[in-house]
């Protein structure tokens, strides 16, 4: 049976936990057409991104 050869110590406990209280992602409304989107985002069908065309919108 494997056993621990140290005691997990208080800090790495809660580094080890931190995960647990994660949230749901954001999303915020886009000024353009009104969808929600992830932000710091391109949004893939107009294809625009801070105000700027950076790639080909979608079809």
């Amino acid at each position: 049976m494997a056993v621990p050869k140290r005691k997990t110590t208080p800090s790495k406990r809660g580094m080890r936990r931190s995960a647990d209280a994660l949230k749901n992602p954001t999303y915020v409304e886009d000024k353009n057409s009104g969808e929600l989107r992830r932000p710091h985002h391109i949004d893939l069908k107009t294809g625009m991104y801070r105000g700027r065309q950076i790639m080909t919108p979608k079809d």
